[in-house]
């Protein structure tokens, strides 16, 4: 008994050392490094290959028996339509037609065979003939894993020995648990040998199975056997170092298009707030003059965006009059009759004696009686005649105060016309520069306006010195007091890489980054600094160099492929 105690002890004692023993490659101790992983492949990716000249660049597509191209130029990745493509292959030069879909098609049986296949590709297009060469390469298929060996020898190299062995060469606490419970066990079990051999054989029966089970157990991250058919379409993705697989299918749904990157010098521009006024000369406040109740014109009020003429009437202002005001009236009345009556007897008794008094005598008082009785007219006149209000310039009412029945005070703007078409810029510069003619505005919805020098105030306003602009072309929709970035350039230089603003976009870690075209269908991030240049530019002063392609437009579509 006392022997196979021992015996089952050495046992299980080298079922846990086989465990231990390393089989295979071994993990990479610290400061070696065994080589780089391979990059990320999909198997569902079509066979593909590329080619690029200084004019065109060229994708061929391996599915179902047809070879698909996409034809686009180099540097602004725009599809090329009417081409001639004649392609040079295994089986001697065939010709591309258009499919309908933006690319071309040729029949290729070969590519259903695998191996490197060199290509030649004339390529007639925008009066240019060049020649591009390529090798498509169509893989082998996979072949299936070799069966898994008897019964031991899963038991010995199996899942459970791959992980204590990995678990115990990073130096985790799990396998020192593992350790444990083997010696547990084959203490339990040599305990239940010298009393109970049946359960003890039962226990070891149970060990087999076990391992033979996790070795029949595919791990979950095992390759899979033969490779996984080709998609019907290939889809973009972004490897774990950033760069983008976008293919040429997606690229046209995207409408990609990319920028060869020229240093240059430019002046350097400074970013001023700023919002949106009237032009003085062609803008007019409607005013009353007196005190009075408004009420609306024979045409009625004219309401907010209506076109109005200079001269237009607006509005009638009915004049108002207190008690006091009245009295005055009523005196300045009666004393205006007073002497109106006893001129009237002059003038009588002159016009009596005519014979012997001088002519001149009754003009004078004919003259002045007149005089009185037009000042008498104008007097009870005066508090029933209401006041115009007319347009001073010609433009759309802006600004609507009037309501019927409402008193307005002299000088309370009623209306406020402002002519579309002629509207200024102000912005505020809190430093003193020396700022060229040209200058031009960013709205926030991303717009973009040029604009012209007019003049800077020499009085601070808030600190700042108010410097206004007038806009070239027409206004569009602008709206006085509507807010924007005034980009004006000043006398200094700057070299670098200019870009559309639509080329730069935010990374996950808000960084600037803009996307380089370094591929066929790669795409590449870049970190950038940049400057703001003008309302639709930046100035890229460092990370990307010239000669590279970068994508101007659909950068921010890019960005979402994950």
């Amino acid at each position: 008994m006392t022997t196979r105690v021992s015996l089952l002890i050495l046992i299980l004692a080298a079922l846990c050392l086989a465990v231990m023993v390393p089989s295979g490659p071994s993990r990479a101790h610290e400061g070696h490094d065994h080589g780089a992983p391979p990059p990320p492949v999909s198997t569902t990716i079509a066979p593909r290959a590329d080619a690029s000249s200084e004019e065109f660049e060229i994708v061929l597509v391996a599915r179902d028996g047809r070879l698909q191209v996409f034809l686009d130029t180099f540097r602004g990745n725009e599809p090329v339509q009417d081409a001639t493509i004649e392609i040079d292959g295994p089986e001697g030069t065939v010709k591309a037609e258009p499919d309908g879909t933006g690319s071309y098609g040729v029949a290729a049986p070969w590519i259903a065979q695998p191996g490197d296949y060199a290509l030649a590709i004339t390529v007639q297009a925008r009066g240019t003939v060049d020649v591009l060469t390529a090798s498509l390469t169509i893989p082998a298929p996979v072949a299936a894993s070799p069966p898994a060996a008897g019964r031991w020898a899963a038991f010995v190299d199996g899942v459970l020995a791959a992980d204590l062995r990995s678990r115990a060469a990073e130096g985790g606490m799990a396998v020192y648990g593992a350790l444990a419970i083997a010696f547990a066990t084959g203490f339990c079990a040599a305990l239940l040998l010298r009393r109970r051999p049946a359960a003890a054989a039962v226990l070891l029966a149970f060990a087999l199975v076990a391992s033979d089970g996790a070795r029949a157990a595919p791990p979950s991250g095992a390759a899979p056997g033969p490779a996984a058919a080709v998609a019907a379409r290939d889809i973009a993705q972004r490897f774990p170092d950033g760069a983008l697989f976008v293919p040429k299918a997606t690229q046209r749904i995207l409408a990609i298009r990319t920028l060869f990157t020229e240093e240059r010098t430019y002046p350097r521009s400074v970013e001023l707030p700023g919002r949106v006024i009237p032009d003085p000369n062609r803008a007019g406040y409607v005013q009353a003059s007196v005190a009075g109740r408004l009420a609306p014109p024979p045409g009625g009020f004219p309401r907010l965006g209506a076109r109005v003429t200079a001269g237009d009437v607006l509005a009638l202002v009915q004049p108002a009059i207190n008690a006091t005001d009245a009295t005055t009236q009523q005196l300045q009345a009666r004393e205006l009759e007073q002497q109106m009556t006893l001129v009237e007897r002059r003038l009588e008794r002159l016009r009596q004696i005519q014979s012997v008094v001088a002519r001149a005598q009754i003009e004078d008082a004919e003259l002045e009686l007149a005089g009185l009785r037009l000042r008498r007219a104008n007097l009870d006149r005066a508090p029933r005649e209401p006041e115009r209000l007319v347009a001073p310039v010609s433009g759309v009412v802006a600004s609507v105060q009037a309501i019927a029945g409402q008193i307005a005070d002299p000088g309370t703007a009623i209306y406020l016309i402002i002519d579309p078409d002629a509207l200024w810029v102000e912005a505020l510069s809190f430093e003193v520069r020396a700022l060229a003619a040209e200058a031009s505005g960013r709205l926030a919805e991303g717009g973009a306006l040029s604009l012209v020098y007019r003049g800077s105030g020499l009085a601070d306003r808030n600190q700042a010195v108010p410097i206004q602009f007038g806009i070239e072309g027409k206004a569009g929709a602008l709206r006085p007091g509507q807010l924007l970035t005034v980009l004006a350039r000043s006398t200094e230089e700057r070299r670098g890489i200019a870009l559309p603003r639509t080329a730069v976009v935010r990374g996950a870690n808000g960084q600037s980054i803009v996307y380089a075209h370094t591929n066929a269908e790669r795409f590449v991030p870049l970190e950038i600094r940049v400057e703001p240049l003008d309302g639709d530019r930046v100035l890229a002063v460092s990370g990307v160099e010239p000669g590279r392609r970068i994508v101007v437009q659909g950068a921010e579509l890019l960005n979402q492929v994950r």
